[in-house]
């Protein structure tokens, strides 16, 4: 969820940056391994619980979650620097003056142009940036044990994504040229408005436009497990008929669901993984916590909270554009903002601040996941399946890391503090 947020914001740094990779989960822990480990009753003990969890897992499969995660790290860094080298290089080599004026001679409509230049632009950055997409998104992930997929349809769901960066990227940067183009001196406030306006239509359509691209959506019809999750949604305000399931399962395994749509589009989803691999109470929970994400409003709580972040961004990358340009000039000979030549600069200097902005980034997405155990936990009542789901996703991030490592580098609670949590509701209601 965090780097499709982000790719959003500007569309032409889709691809300034590798496909994000999918991270897939091997088998899961034993079910409930507190039961012996922690007492039950007013003497439950949340801290041991929580410690009982966490040492379920063997040691080889801690230390190879820790290292898979610990080395996303390194790969933050790796992305903005790849991408920042491609950027300098368009600029430095003339090439993206050379993809301008190609684009002008081919047409004389401004919005046509844009789109002329951004269909080089992918082809060029994503070319020169495949290495890294395929040893980020698939030979890493083998490596790890965590991807399904062979070669040919991984490559074919790259081939999905570049032709959806292709038509909606293009769109997206016409609307926000055009902008620039016509607001030379407040451009940075009028982009970053528009930058938001896309952030909104992406956010609300791609779950349930986009996303069926990649994967075939069908009714759940199993009784058993479609009717608690109903009633569950129908408790919580949410007004559906059915639950649909998904094939994550030919690309991973990882265990995921969601509640998506608005205006009459709202689904339910859930993949096929959670439904094999997910014991009931855990799909209760993971279910509790999705529609938790629904119900607190976080899509549109976080496009205020990242729409403030754009803003900022766009006035600080303001400044830095106006002089880079002007040093620059003789060389590179960027005209203005709205010149399509001067997209590579653009797209560094927002990687660049989104880059540095990591940690805050982070942390109001883990502020928003902690609410959502939260409301899941109190939605389902199902402590354990919390617990047992957070052992899962421990399977490729690491359970229990430092808490400054957990501030810069985890879009969602960690492990061990997921587990506390439900650990502690627990207590409290035992006590009762």
């Amino acid at each position: 969820m965090r780097r499709f947020l982000v790719l959003l914001i500007v569309l032409a740094a889709v691809a300034s940056r590798p496909a994000a990779a999918q991270s897939p989960a091997p088998a899961a822990a034993a079910a409930n391994p507190i039961a012996a480990a922690a007492p039950s009753g007013a003497r439950f003990d949340p801290e041991a619980a929580t410690r009982a969890y966490l040492a379920s897992v063997p040691a080889g499969e801690r230390a190879r979650s820790d290292a898979y995660y610990e080395g996303g790290y390194w790969l933050i860094l790796w992305d903005f620097l790849a991408g920042a080298a491609v950027s300098l290089l368009l600029l430095a080599t003339g090439l993206s003056l050379r993809m301008r004026d190609l684009a002008a001679r081919v047409s004389r409509r401004k919005p046509i142009q844009t789109w002329l230049y951004w269909a080089q632009y992918l082809v060029v950055t994503s070319v020169v940036l495949f290495p890294l997409t395929i040893y980020e998104g698939f030979f890493r992930e083998h490596k790890y044990g965590l991807a399904n997929q062979t070669f040919g349809p991984w490559f074919g769901d790259q081939a999905k994504a570049f032709g959806v960066s292709l038509v909606f990227g293009g769109f997206a940067l016409m609307v926000l040229y055009g902008v620039l183009r016509r607001t030379p001196r407040t451009w940075w406030l009028w982009g970053s408005l528009t930058a938001v306006a896309i952030l909104v239509v992406g956010a609300l359509i791609a779950p349930v436009y986009i996303a069926p691209l990649f994967n075939k959506y069908k009714k759940l019809e199993d009784p058993k497990v479609r009717d608690p999750i109903l009633s569950l949604a129908r408790a919580n305000g949410i007004h559906v008929r059915d639950v649909y399931e998904f094939d994550a399962s030919r690309q991973s395994r990882r265990m995921s669901a969601n509640v998506s749509g608005f205006l009459g589009t709202e689904r339910i989803s859930m993949n096929d993984n959670l439904l094999t691999r997910g014991s009931v109470p855990e799909i209760e929970a993971v279910m509790g916590h999705e529609m938790g994400h629904y119900v607190l409003n976080h899509v549109y709580k976080g496009i205020l909270e990242i729409g403030l972040l754009i803003v900022i961004g766009f006035a600080l990358v303001r400044l830095a554009f106006d002089r880079i340009r002007a040093a620059t000039a003789p060389r590179w000979r960027i005209e203005s903002v709205g010149d399509l030549a001067g997209l590579p600069l653009l797209v560094f200097l927002i990687s660049a601040y989104f880059f540095l902005m990591t940690p805050v980034f982070n942390t109001l997405i883990r502020t928003q996941e902690a609410e959502a155990d939260l409301f899941g936990i109190n939605a389902s009542q199902q402590p354990d399946g919390m617990a047992q789901a957070a052992l899962h996703l421990g399977e490729y991030r690491k359970l229990d890391p430092g808490k400054l490592e957990e501030i810069v580098f985890f879009d969602h609670p960690s492990g061990r503090n997921r587990i506390l949590m439900a650990m502690r509701w627990k207590a409290e209601h035992l006590s009762r």
